[in-house]
C-alpha cells in the first residue's frame, strides 16, 4: 500500500507530531531506507505536548536525524492559525536547509474527512478530492504517501511493532469542525466501507485528470495562462478556482458567477482574471500607470487590459523573455 516509488527526492523533511499517523510514517520510511529529517510544532495547549517533543528528540538522536522544533507563539488558537503557523515553519526550514520535499502523514480517513467537509459546503469535483499523493509547491514537492492506508491500519502497524505513539486528546473535541466530521462520520464510514471509498476516490481522481487534459497551461512569474480545447465554462471556472487558491484566496459562488458575467475582473484587489474566447489569464493585480507605447504593444499582442499593468512591472529583458515563451506556448498548443 505504501508506494515506494512515489518519493523521488533524497533530502526530505517529515512533518512529525508523535501521533499515530506521523509515528507510523517515521518507521515506514526507516524500513524503506528513505532519507529524512523531522520537524515538530509545540502548540503549548496540552501538557502532553512536552512529551511529544521529547519523543521527537529521542527518535532523532537514536536514528541520526535532524530534529527541528518550533513553539506556537500566537495568543489565540484555531485550526487555520495552527495550520498557517505549521506550514510557514516547514517552508522556512525547506528554504534554509535546502530540503527538496515535505512528507506529511495524511491518510485515507483524512481524505474522506476532507471530502465530507467540502461536500457539506457545496463543492465541485476538484475541491472534493483536494488531497493528492504528490503536489508541486513553489519551493518543494509535497508528498502524502499514506493516502491509501486507513488510520486503523496504521494503528495496527504501531501496535504489532510495539512502537510508542501519542493520542492527541484535543482530537476528540468536536468544537473543531474537522474533529466533528471525523468523530461523527468519516472514521465510522471508513471502518465499514474502506475498500469502496478507496476505489471511488481513485475513479474521481482519474475523472479530474481527464478534465485537466482538456487545456494547456503556461506559467510565468505569478502569471497563469490556460488555453482550452473547447469552451466549457464549468471546466474553465474550475481552473480559475484552482489557480486562485495558489495565491491563498478562496472564491465564493457569487464571485465565480461575477467572473463568468464580466469576463474581466479584479478579485480582492489582489488578483486579475480575464476570459477571452478559449483562453484564461490570471495574474497578480497591479495599478501601475503604463505609457502609451506599452499599452499599444499589449493591444496588438491581444493581452487583456487588466493583465497589462502587471506585465509593465517587468524590466525589458524579463518582458521579452515572457513574450518568447508565450509565443512558443501559442505555437505548440
Amino acid at each position: 500500500m505504501f508506494d515506494t516509488n512515489l518519493i523521488t527526492t533524497s533530502k526530505n523533511l517529515l512533518a512529525f507530531s508523535g501521533g499515530i499517523d506521523s509515528s507510523a510514517l517515521f518507521f515506514i520510511l526507516l524500513e524503506k531506507n528513505i532519507q529524512f529529517d523531522i520537524a515538530i510544532v509545540n502548540y503549548n495547549i496540552r501538557e502532553q505536548s512536552k512529551q511529544e517533543v521529547q519523543y521527537a528528540k529521542d527518535l532523532a538522536r537514536k536514528y541520526n536525524k535532524e530534529c527541528y522544533i518550533s513553539i506556537y507563539d500566537k495568543d489565540t488558537f484555531s485550526e487555520k492559525d495552527a495550520r498557517d503557523f505549521r506550514y510557514k515553519f516547514f517552508n522556512n526550514l525547506i528554504i534554509k536547509h535546502n530540503y527538496k520535499s515535505l512528507l506529511t502523514a495524511h491518510q485515507l480517513n483524512d481524505t474522506f474527512e476532507w471530502f465530507l467537509m467540502q461536500f457539506s459546503k457545496g463543492a465541485g469535483l476538484v475541491e472534493l478530492i483536494g488531497l493528492q499523493k504528490e503536489e508541486l509547491k513553489d519551493n518543494y514537492i509535497l508528498y502524502r504517501p499514506l493516502l491509501e492506508i486507513s488510520k486503523k491500519e496504521l494503528k495496527n502497524y504501531l501496535d504489532e511493532n510495539n512502537i510508542l505513539h501519542f493520542i492527541d486528546e484535543s482530537n476528540s473535541n468536536i468544537k473543531y469542525k474537522r474533529n466533528y466530521f471525523r468523530k461523527e462520520f468519516s472514521d465510522k464510514f471508513i471502518s465499514e466501507y474502506k475498500n469502496g471509498v478507496k476505489r471511488s476516490i481513485s475513479y474521481l481522481k482519474n475523472d479530474i485528470n481527464s478534465l485537466s487534459s482538456t487545456y494547456n497551461i503556461f506559467e510565468f512569474e505569478n502569471l497563469y495562462i490556460a488555453k482550452f480545447q473547447i469552451i466549457d465554462m464549468n471546466i474553465m471556472i474550475r481552473f480559475i478556482d484552482k489557480t486562485i487558491k495558489k495565491f491563498s484566496i478562496i472564491i465564493s459562488k457569487s464571485t465565480r458567477d461575477e467572473i463568468l458575467k464580466q469576463k474581466e475582473i479584479v478579485i480582492s484587489n489582489k488578483i486579475s482574471v480575464s476570459i477571452i474566447n478559449n483562453m484564461i489569464w490570471i495574474s497578480l493585480y497591479s495599478n501601475k500607470i503604463m505609457d502609451k507605447k506599452f499599452k499599444e504593444k499589449c493591444r496588438v499582442l491581444k493581452i487583456p487590459k487588466n493583465i497589462r499593468s502587471y506585465l509593465s512591472e517587468f524590466n525589458t529583458d524579463k518582458f521579452n523573455e515572457f513574450l518568447n515563451k508565450l509565443d512558443n506556448f501559442n505555437r505548440l498548443v
